[in-house]
């Protein structure tokens, strides 16, 4: 590969500072060298090395303004705000128009949060420069902080208008669209871009995240591809591409996409898990639950791996397997919900109830109030005769469903077992309201009550 010329300056004139740095020896450089030498340590992140490039700068420049202004950034990373202020004052007095000048008191009121002051002064700097571009693009984020969110759309627009590669504008013009909830025009200003700018890989690959979004998975599939022949290397692509090759159930093709992001990178459990399940329902079983392991042994702490070889497992209708593997992922992870119901249910498949009660009782406990982990929850307390505990529980539901039958009729058929009338009526009714169709609950999971005449006749006043 040839380096341009300046790069080899570049490349040269940083050589030459680090080896001054080491012996120690003073050498000249001017004072655009000192600034990309001082930026460039900036953008490592090697902040006391642009700090000393800076102090040897302003000692053989004693009067540039540029340096001055690289100073300016500095204080204004450091937090010295009122510092940077006074130099800047200094500078504005020497060279009243200079961009640059606006540009870092925008920086500076946009720290102390006061964003419209900033856009203020950024628009001022706009009249005075040529790189338009940049000036609208910080623009765009002053409005991002406002949350006005179709101005900084509007102005990363115009920031590419101005530069057609800017790729972070091009990704802040599609989280604004995305933001808004204007997902079709966003895939309608795409199309433009890429008429003007059609080997843009991020454009590709944000039109397919935006088709995916929209459920248009052909589309998504096709940006994806030309994302992926413009970047033969552009690992997002690759994996947008295979996740859309499964929703249009081309799994073969889809393992091969999966496959190009693990030879891209190591590979990533997400990945090893989507070639498991794209092999599964291939009806391949075995390298589905090869990739499955792959999966733990890759992140053991990602609950959707050790959830589904848990699952493979139920699906076979392998319970004592099922089992081992949602206890070692219990092992691992013990206050996570869904390995709790997956626990509950497994022992409600193996007829192990009071197991299947804690289940269920750790999963509520962590976080699961789905209805049917209520219901549950509740059956397995009847069966077990612990009526107090089950309609304690039925009255935590209704916290979360209080205008549900199911637990209506529930409550209704555990008071009358528990020889509370009154309390029955009140439930029975309020499950009949609710849904007279289902009354029939009562006879099949109550059946002792049925037939009791008080219970009858409320059924018969709710019959129209």
């Amino acid at each position: 590969m040839h380096l341009s010329h300046d790069e080899e300056d570049y490349n040269l004139s940083l050589s030459k500072f680090e080896s001054m740095l080491k012996t120690n020896k003073v050498l000249f450089f001017d004072s655009e060298e000192f600034e990309e030498i001082i930026l460039h340590y900036l953008d490592m992140g090697k902040a006391s090395l642009a700090k000393k490039a800076l102090k040897l700068a302003l000692e053989q420049h004693p009067k540039s303004t540029g340096l001055k202004l690289v100073q300016v950034e500095m204080l204004v990373y450091d937090d010295k705000l009122e510092i940077a202020e006074r130099l800047l004052n200094e500078l504005y007095a020497i060279e009243p128009q200079n961009e640059e000048i606006y540009i870092q008191k925008a920086n500076i009121y946009s720290k102390r949060d006061d964003h419209e002051k900033a856009v203020e002064l950024l628009q001022q700097a706009l009249k005075l420069t040529d790189d338009y571009a940049d000036v609208y693009n910080l623009i765009g984020m002053e409005y991002l902080f406002m949350d006005s969110l179709e101005l900084a759309k509007d102005n990363f627009i115009k920031c590419l208008e101005e530069d057609i590669e800017d790729q972070a504008a091009l990704y802040n013009v599609v989280y604004c669209f995305e933001f808004l909830d204007q997902n079709i025009e966003a895939v309608a200003f795409l199309e433009k871009y890429i008429d003007k700018n059609p080997y843009s890989e991020i454009a590709w690959h944000q039109s397919g995240r935006l088709y995916y979004g929209l459920k248009d998975y052909e589309n998504a599939l096709r940006c994806f591809d030309y994302a992926s022949m413009i970047d033969d290397e552009f690992m997002g692509a690759f994996m947008e591409k295979a996740k859309s090759l499964e929703r249009l159930k081309r799994y073969e093709e889809a393992i091969e996409s999966y496959n190009r992001t693990i030879e891209l990178d190591d590979p990533t459990s997400y990945a090893l898990l989507r070639i498991g399940k794209c092999y599964e329902k291939l009806g391949n079983k075995p390298q589905a639950l090869k990739f499955f392991h792959k999966t733990v042994h890759e992140d053991p702490l990602l609950d959707k791996g050790w959830i589904a070889i848990t699952d493979f497992y139920v699906r076979q209708k392998n319970y004592q397997k099922a089992l081992f593997y949602v206890n070692k992922a219990i092992g691992i992870d013990n206050e996570n919900k869904m390995y709790w119901k997956r626990y509950a249910t497994i022992n409600r498949a193996l007829d192990f109830f009071e197991e299947a009660e804690i289940g269920y009782r750790k999963a509520v406990e962590f976080g699961d109030y789905e209805l049917d982990t209520w219901l549950f929850w509740v059956d397995i307390l009847q069966y077990l005769g612990e009526f107090d505990a089950a309609i304690h529980t039925l009255l935590q539901a209704t916290e979360y469903f209080p205008e549900e039958f199911q637990l209506e009729y529930r409550l209704g058929g555990l008071y009358f077992m528990q020889d509370d009338a009154t309390k029955g009526k009140f439930h029975l009714s309020n499950g009949l309201r609710l849904s007279f169709e289902n009354h029939i609950l009562i006879e099949t999971l109550f059946p002792a009550i049925w037939e009791n005449s008080e219970v009858q006749e409320i059924i018969s006043q709710h019959e129209k």
